[in-house]
């Protein structure tokens, strides 16, 4: 299976095209549409979410609720493109118009975005030309294509979920929904303003956010993804490329403003000693081979264990503010405030539902390089056999 994405934040629309995905899959928008949805909630976020209502449209690959085995494409188009059709146009402009009398033009980059970098690169003195690409509007194909993601990861039996842990330095309290399954953990955060499954941790995140904006400010926090039902063994330990921990490492970094990545009891690790880490295994006949604790977070050498995979995220407080910082401006190179193009106080809520369907993308991928995977029938028959296979081992 693989993947790409295309549009610009404030263009017409934004597109994906899947190759890869088994026949005989049941694919509907409905699928979709609910998961972005819940990408543009979440207490914190501006005005851009009551602009644009997310809604997909399956334009190939699916016939009749069905996957077709050929690539399937995913369009969804920007409600708010009427009001930049002069600004975010394709065609030439006319010979009369200057290009310097095109509105918004930027000049002056924003700290903690990729605007100065991205516009030495490509060469592009109107900074627009970066930020509408670099924009966290992307994300909303990488949800789109993990909704189908999850589906197909439905129908083999393996459920993911996610949920804030953290914002503003506020921490929940895992023994709280500590021994809950993915489905019970969905119903507490489907409900929550924050996607949190403390209730106190959650009354105080919102009181943090609401003081973050009232300062002008923003705030980051951490999310936590789980992945429950994934057979042992998937990815590889004879290669570094193949390893499956850092595939999700990749896929979870590759979320914008993440800056760092934890599987299990991560950067606890370093404060303890080695009995205190590592998984003790049993074995019963009823499962077969388990793991008496996960600090690991489901994941040794490489590999799935088959106990529920648990990798966290940290993302930065969006560098976009009301009460902006010092940049300079690239034709002029005087010192200005840095343009303020949109700000959310807080993005956390909606980044993990990004992080969630990252990882199920990249779960997806995986198991599709594992097994057999040109009918959905074929290869629940096989992880069928497998999962028979590594109990009796």
């Amino acid at each position: 299976m693989r993947y790409f994405t295309a549009g610009e934040s404030h263009g017409p629309q934004l597109t994906a095209i899947i190759e890869g995905l088994p026949a005989q899959m049941e694919l509907t928008a409905e699928m979709i549409n609910g998961e972005l949805s819940r990408r543009q909630g979440g207490h914190g976020r501006g005005r851009r979410m009551q602009i644009e209502k997310d809604q997909v449209v399956i334009s190939s690959g699916v016939r009749h609720g069905k996957t077709l085995g050929s690539p399937v494409t995913l369009t969804v188009v920007n409600d708010d493109w009427k009001h930049w059709t002069t600004i975010m146009g394709v065609e030439p402009l006319a010979d009369d118009v200057n290009p310097e009398d095109v509105k918004r033009q930027i000049t002056r980059p924003r700290p903690g975005h990729a605007d100065l970098v991205g516009g030495m690169k490509y060469g592009h003195r109107d900074l627009r030309n970066v930020l509408e690409r670099s924009s966290a509007r992307e994300t909303t194909m990488r949800v789109a294509i993990g909704a189908v993601a999850k589906q197909f990861l439905r129908e083999l039996g393996i459920h993911t979920v996610a949920h804030v842990t953290e914002i503003g330095g506020f921490t929940t309290d895992p023994d709280t929904y500590a021994g809950l399954g993915t489905a019970e953990l969905r119903e507490i955060i489907v409900n929550d303003s924050v996607y949190c499954a403390d209730p106190q941790a959650s009354v105080q995140m919102v009181q943090a956010i609401d003081e973050a904006k009232r300062r002008g400010d923003t705030l980051g926090g951490v999310v936590e993804v789980i992945v429950e039902g994934c057979p042992p063994g998937i990815g590889s330990y004879v290669q570094f490329d193949r390893k499956m921990d850092g595939k999700l490492a990749g896929a979870m970094m590759s979320i914008n403003a993440f800056k760092g990545v934890e599987f299990g009891i991560g950067f606890q690790m370093a404060k303890k000693y080695g009995s205190e880490v590592h998984d003790e295994i049993a074995w019963n006949e009823e499962q077969g081979y388990i793991r008496k604790s996960n600090r690991l977070g489901g994941l040794e050498g490489g590999m799935t264990t088959g106990m529920p995979i648990v990798v966290r995220g940290v993302m930065k407080p969006i560098p976009t503010l009301y009460k902006p910082l010092e940049s300079v401006d690239i034709d002029t190179k005087e010192a200005f405030v840095a343009t303020i193009e949109r700000s959310d106080p807080c993005a956390v809520p909606a980044a993990s539902v990004v992080a969630e369907h990252v990882i199920a993308t990249e779960m997806a991928k995986a198991i599709m390089d594992e097994f057999r995977s040109d009918t959905m029938d074929g290869l629940k028959k096989e992880i069928e056999e497998y999962r028979r296979y590594v109990k009796e081992f």
